[in-house]
């Protein structure tokens, strides 16, 4: 069992930067899969970013160039570098982590962009 505790979020200004962290309670290293994802009211939840084991990353179109997810197995934490904030990025985030089958998520953080 891991659980998953986000914090970063917040208040900011349209094209300022937050920095999300996923800190989990066991060890991700064996994890395949860390993600990020976020929902609005209203809508199903969207894949913002994920990283593989290996290091490779998937992004969404929209959040590409402007969001980076960084992996830490030796501190059990995953980032989102969220650069060039946009109105439409107000959402709430929530990690992921999926190691099929089991599949286990945060409680979520508010992340609001003011235009």
């Amino acid at each position: 069992q891991v659980q998953l505790v986000e914090s970063g979020g917040g208040l900011v200004q349209a094209g300022g930067s937050l920095r999300l962290s996923c800190a989990a309670s066991g060890s991700i290293r064996s994890i395949n899969v860390m993600g990020w994802y976020r929902q609005v009211p209203g809508k199903q939840r969207e894949l913002v970013a994920n990283i593989a084991n290996g290091g490779i990353t998937n992004y969404a179109n929209s959040v590409k160039g402007r969001f980076t997810i960084v992996r830490d197995n030796a501190k059990n934490t995953v980032y989102l570098q969220m650069n060039a904030l946009k109105p439409e990025d107000t959402a709430v985030y929530y990690c992921n982590a999926n190691h099929y089958p089991d599949n286990y998520w945060g409680q979520g953080t508010q992340v609001t962009v003011s235009s």
